[in-house]
C-alpha cells in the first residue's frame, strides 16, 4: 500500500512511526537482521525503509531485504534508491525489481555527490539531482504508480551548496515534480526543526513531513553520525552528554529519554509521525515506544480453526496464514530468561546492543557502517584541503605522518582525529608509518582497566575491559611475504594475520571458522561482552571497503593526472594487513615481535 494512503487511513488516532534499516555487509548479519525485523514488526510500524549504498553498492542486498519485508512479512516497505554515479540502466533495473517484489514506495535520493566537480562526469546523464529521479519515475508509465518520497535537511544539506531558502526551493521543485512525502535527516534541535517546518509550509508544500529520529546509541557513534550528516547539536545536549560519555549504558539511557522528549515536543508542534533511524539495533527503539505508550499494543487473536476453506473468516484461518502468523508471533514473543553462559544469542534483542563500528561481530545485524542516504563519507573539500595533491609515495607517507602528529584532522581512512588510546602506542605507529607501512587501524593491549576509564573504557559502570593489541596497515607485496614468513618462524602461535589485496587474494593463518575476540568486557550481572571480533568475513568486508576508498580518492583528480595515477597504482599494488598479538598481558608483545633483531621495520 502507498505510504501516503496509509497515513490518511491511519488518521490522527496516535503517532505513527516507520523504521529504517540498512543491509548488513555479511550473510550472517543479514540473516540475523531478518530475525530482528520480524520481532520489530510486532511493534506495529506503519512501514519499514531499506537504505541504498552509494553508487548502488548494496543493490542486491537492499532489494533482497526490501523484498523479504514486503512479500514475506507483509510490511509495506520504502526502498531507497540513489541516482547519481549509478551505471547506465541501474535505476531502471532497480525500479523493475522493486515492482516485481510488490514494493510501492520509493525514497528518491541524489546519493553520492559529485566529487571534484570539474572532473565529474555523470555515469547516467539523465540523473544529476534527486529531482531528476522524481521526475523520471513519475513521468515514466512503467514506474509512475510508485509513491515517491524525498529527503530534506532541517539543519541544512551537508554539502551546503544551497544554504537557506535555496534548499527549500530545491525541496519545492522535488514536490512539484511528483514527490508525495518527505523524510528528514536526523536532528536534535526540535525548536529549529519546527521553525523549518513552518518555512516549508510557507513555501506551499503540503505533503506529509516525517522527521528522522536517531536515538543515541554510543557517544562515538553519535559524534560520527552528526558529523557525517552535518547535524546541529544544541549546547545543552552536549553539556548533558559529555559527563556520561564514558558510561555506554548511561549514554544509551540518555538517548532513549532524549528521543522520547523530542517526540513529545514534536507532537505538541503538530507532527503526526516519525521515522526511526534504527542503525539495525532494536532495544532503544522499543524502549522509546514503550515510554510513549505505543509498544505492547499488539492485538491478541482468539484461537481459530485451521481450514483450507476459511469460512467463517473470523473463526478459521488457512494453513499458510496460520504458519506465517505463528512464525512471526514466536519471533516477536518475549524471550524466556536463560541461564548465563549459554551463548551470545541469549538475548536476541540486545546481544549486540553496543554498535560494532568497522570491526565487531560479523554476525550482528549492526555490523558495518551506514551512510543513511547513499552518500560517500569522502568529500573533495577536505581531500584537497587536508590530504593535499600526492604525486609520490613519499607524499602519502608524509600525509599519514601529519595525521599521527595531529597536523591534519582526518585521512581518507579515518574520519576523526587520532584517538587517545592510539596515542598510547604512538611511537610504534610512527615507526611503522615512516617505514612506508601506512597504519589505518590499531589498539593497545589492555588488561582489566575499569569500564569508566576515560581512554579505553566502554559499557556500563562497575566493569572491566580487555584488549589484545592489533594494528592494520597498507604495505607492498614483499612486505607481506616477510610478515608471513616471520609469523611462521617466530610467531609461536601468539600472532595471527590477515592480508588481502584488491584482486581478491586473502592470506591468513587463522583456521577456517576461527574468530579473534580482540576487545571484551566483564560487567556485573552480565555475560562476557565481545565488542570487537576479527575474522575472515569481517576482514574481507573491510578490505573491500578500504580499497574502494583509494578509488574514490583518485576520482578527485583528472583522469591523466599524476595524483590519480599514484592513487590507482597504490590500490592495484598494495596489500591491507591486520596483525593481532594474543598476549594481552604484555603491552609490548606485538611491537617486540615486529621490531626484533630480524625485523624488516
Amino acid at each position: 500500500m502507498k505510504l501516503v494512503d496509509k497515513i490518511v487511513q491511519y488518521g490522527k488516532r496516535r503517532l505513527f512511526y516507520t523504521f529504517e534499516f540498512f543491509p548488513p555487509k555479511t550473510d550472517q548479519g543479514f540473516d540475523n537482521l531478518v530475525s530482528r525485523i520480524v520481532r520489530m514488526v510486532g511493534l506495529n510500524p506503519l512501514a519499514l525503509s531499506v537504505t541504498w549504498g552509494a553508487g548502488g553498492t548494496t543493490k542486491e542486498r537492499s532489494l533482497d531485504l526490501a523484498g523479504l519485508t514486503q512479500l514475506e512479512y507483509g510490511v509495506d516497505t520504502i526502498l531507497h534508491i540513489t541516482c547519481t554515479n549509478m551505471e547506465q540502466g541501474t535505476v531502471d533495473a532497480a525500479l523493475r525489481e522493486a515492482k516485481e517484489r510488490g514494493i510501492e514506495n520509493i525514497l528518491a535520493l541524489r546519493g553520492d555527490p559529485p566529487r571534484g566537480e570539474e572532473h565529474w562526469i555523470p555515469t547516467d546523464s539523465r540523473f544529476q539531482h534527486g529531482v531528476d529521479l522524481v521526475r523520471y519515475i513519475k513521468s515514466t508509465p512503467e514506474f509512475s504508480h510508485f509513491c515517491v518520497g524525498v529527503a530534506a535537511y532541517p539543519d541544512g544539506h551537508p554539502d551546503k551548496d544551497a544554504p537557506g531558502d535555496g534548499e527549500l526551493d530545491h525541496l519545492k521543485a522535488k514536490v512539484d515534480a511528483g514527490a508525495e512525502f518527505i523524510v528528514t535527516q536526523l536532528f536534535y534541535d526540535v525548536d529549529n526543526f519546527l521553525q523549518w517546518v513552518a518555512k516549508v509550509r510557507a513555501k506551499g508544500i503540503t505533503v506529509p513531513i516525517i522527521p528522522g529520529i536517531m536515538p543515541i546509541q554510543t557517544y562515538a557513534s553519535f559524534l560520527r553520525m552528526t558529523k557525517l550528516c552535518a547535524t546541529r547539536v544544541p549546547p545543552s545536549l552536549m553539556s548533558d552528554l559529555v559527563p556520561i560519555r564514558h558510561d555506554d549504558q548511561k549514554v544509551k539511557d540518555f538517548g532513549v529519554k532524549l528521543a522520547v522528549d523530542m517526540i513529545r515536543k514534536l507532537q505538541h508542534g503538530g507532527i503526526e509521525g516519525v521515522h526511526f533511524c534504527t542503525l539495525n539495533l532494536e532495544k532503544s527503539v522499543a524502549r522509546v515506544l514503550e515510554a510513549l505508550g505505543l509498544a505492547g499494543n499488539i492485538p491478541t487473536l482468539a484461537n481459530r480453526l485451521i481450514s483450507d476453506l476459511p469460512s467463517p473468516p473470523e473463526r478459521t484461518v488457512t494453513p499458510h496464514t496460520a504458519a506465517d502468523r505463528a512464525t512471526k508471533e514466536l519471533a516477536s514473543a518475549p524471550q524466556p530468561e536463560l541461564e548465563a553462559g549459554k551463548g551470545e544469542l541469549n538475548s536476541a534483542a540486545d546481544w549486540d546492543d553496543f554498535p560494532n563500528g568497522r570491526f565487531g561481530d560479523f554476525k550482528s545485524p549492526a555490523y558495518g557502517e551506514t551512510d543513511r542516504w547513499g552518500s560517500s563519507a569522502l568529500q573533495s573539500k577536505p581531500a584537497l584541503t587536508h590530504w593535499g595533491t600526492p604525486g609520490t609515495v613519499e607524499d602519502l607517507t608524509n600525509m599519514f605522518l601529519r595525521y599521527l602528529h595531529a597536523k591534519i584532522p582526518t585521512t581518507p581512512f579515518s574520519s576523526t582525529p587520532l584517538s587517545p588510546e592510539s596515542l598510547m602506542i604512538f611511537p610504534h605507529l610512527e615507526k611503522l608509518t615512516r617505514r612506508g607501512w601506512w597504519t589505518v587501524g590499531s589498539q593497545p593491549a589492555i588488561n582489566g582497566l575499569p569500564s569508566r576509564d576515560e581512554v579505553v573504557g566502554w559499557g556500563p559502570k562497575g566493569g572491566y575491559v580487555y584488549q589484545k593489541c592489533f594494528v592494520e596497515f597498507f604495505v607492498e607485496q614483499k612486505d607481506v611475504e616477510w610478515i608471513v614468513k616471520k609469523v611462521q618462524e617466530e610467531g609461536g602461535g601468539w600472532v595471527d594475520y590477515f592480508a588481502g589485496n584488491v584482486k581478491g587474494e586473502v592470506l591468513t593463518n587463522v583456521p577456517e571458522g576461527g574468530r579473534n575476540a580482540v576487545t571484551w568486557g566483564v560487567f556485573p550481572g552480565q555475560e562476557i561482552a565481545q565488542t570487537t571480533i576479527i575474522e575472515t568475513e569481517s576482514f574481507v568486508s573491510w578490505k573491500d571497503e578500504a580499497f574502494s576508498i583509494w578509488s574514490e580518492w583518485a576520482s578527485f583528480f583528472p583522469p591523466d593526472s599524476p595524483e590519480r595515477a599514484l592513487l590507482e597504482g597504490v590500490r592495484e599494488q598494495r596489500w591491507l594487513v591486520s596483525l593481532v598479538h594474543h598476549d594481552y598481558l604484555d603491552p609490548a608483545a606485538l611491537w617486540n615481535f615486529l621490531f626484533s633483531k630480524n625485523a624488516l621495520v
